[in-house]
């Protein structure tokens, strides 16, 4: 009963929270659209610098109709360089902790402004109403709560298990007394059944043993269709088209290259100036995401993307002192493309000679929410797409061969060299 009694208490405690919540988030609604201000918060990408109870590129905006006059506050929005220039004491100090300088967003009525100071108090109010309620939920009594609960289901399971094994030996015992009844006439059925020569099976297996032509025939169907099985599942061995494997940090590429429209070199800058694509280093990925957290998406107490929180583990990232530690870890991505060590590919070859898309090897990339090999990549695959291919000959290259070509033509010396044989990929790959 006591625990009972601490578990509804605990219950009438979250209640009042969240009717204090709802009567101050509705209050604040009143007054100015929240819903509204939240919107154009997210759609100005404000929280890609701010955030409420944190601090990231810019000051934290818990708390900022205390620090600021509401009238302030929208002169600052509408122009910052501004209020700086003028000689603004707290624009000027602002500027001072804050080098880098928020963007002006004229565009923003005075109440657009005033929606988004709505929408900041009350996360601000959310988030105070769910730390009283993690309070009221802590404790021994939760705990206690819950071990009580166990006890209940495991006690319910116990009950049925029980109750369907009786069931069970009740069925058995039934089955023996059906068994041993008929037993008689089972006996005679079965002598009739013998008497006979056995079952039709079995006569017409007799019979296909006897016909020699017959047998043949179907051993040598048998040696060809085991023959084609094994041919094509020897041709496919080494092939894996289609293998996605689950890797440590769920990387979208089709939110990275197909709705942001992110070149594939910006992260795979190796394609580009040599022989491998490269996985970019995890200091690419800070680049954006020492801002970028995409907490807006997740209702956590971090504010932060449980993804992008791996990475920020990986290469030691305090988000709330924005600075890196000592404890890295690599990031221990799964390989998906690979070639025989004796088959030489690359890239820059193909991408910057040949002007060759990253789609046509790898597929649609840009949609895929995870990475999958597209293409067979097999030897066939490869000749196919040479023969099919047109060359550009306005390179150099061609141009070098076309004049070793014409000295040839008259007489003169061709050396190995003037037609690559200096190239380092000839003998070193």
């Amino acid at each position: 009963m006591r625990n009972i009694s601490s578990v509804l208490g605990k219950l009438a405690k979250s209640i009042s929270v969240g009717l204090v919540l709802l009567f101050a988030v509705t209050s604040v609604s009143n007054a100015q659209d929240a819903s509204n201000g939240g919107a154009l918060f997210k759609a100005n990408a404000c929280n890609s610098c701010h955030a409420v109870g944190r601090q990231l590129t810019g000051p934290d905006l818990a708390g900022l109709t205390d620090r600021r006059e509401e009238s302030w506050i929208i002169n600052w929005v509408h122009n910052p360089q501004g209020m700086v220039d003028s000689g603004d004491p707290q624009a000027v100090e602002l500027k001072g902790k804050f080098p880098t300088m928020m963007a002006p967003y004229s565009h923003l009525s005075d109440d657009d402004v005033r929606d988004i100071i709505a929408y900041l108090q009350a996360e601000e109010q959310k988030a105070a109403a769910k730390k009283e309620q993690a309070a009221a939920q802590g404790g021994g009594g939760a705990s206690q709560g819950a071990s009580t609960l166990m006890i209940v289901i495991v006690s319910v399971l116990v009950v049925i298990v029980v109750g369907v094994s009786i069931l069970l030996s009740r069925i058995t015992k039934t089955l023996e007394k059906v068994i041993d009844t008929n037993k008689a006439s089972i006996d005679v059925a079965t002598a009739e059944y013998a008497a006979r020569g056995g079952s039709k099976f079995g006569q017409f297996a007799k019979a296909f043993v006897r016909n020699k032509k017959l047998v043949f025939f179907a051993v040598l169907m048998l040696v060809a269709l085991l023959g084609v099985v094994g041919w094509k599942t020897g041709w496919n061995v080494g092939v894996h088209q289609g293998y996605q494997p689950v890797q440590p940090i769920k990387f979208s590429h089709q939110i990275h290259a197909g709705v942001n429209q992110i070149e594939c070199q910006y992260c795979h800058g190796g394609a580009f100036k040599s022989k491998n694509a490269s996985i970019p280093s995890a200091n690419v990925c800070m680049n954006c995401h020492n801002t970028i957290t995409g907490g807006e998406h997740y209702d956590n107490e971090s504010g932060i993307s449980p993804e992008i929180a791996k990475l920020y583990r990986a290469v030691d990232w305090d988000v709330e002192t924005r600075t890196y530690g000592n404890d890295t870890r690599p990031i221990e991505w799964i390989r998906i493309h690979n070639l025989p060590d004796f088959a030489y590919f690359n890239h820059s070859q193909h991408v910057v000679v040949a002007g060759v898309e990253c789609q046509t090897c790898h597929g649609p990339i840009e949609s895929m929410e995870e990475v999958y090999q597209y293409s067979p990549l097999t030897m066939k695959w490869c000749i196919d797409c040479h023969r099919e291919t047109s060359v550009d000959t306005d390179n150099q290259y061609y141009d070098q061969l076309i004049e070793a070509h014409d000295k040839l033509k008259k007489g003169e010396k061709m050396t190995a060299a003037m037609v690559g044989g200096l190239e380092c990929g000839k003998c070193h790959y």
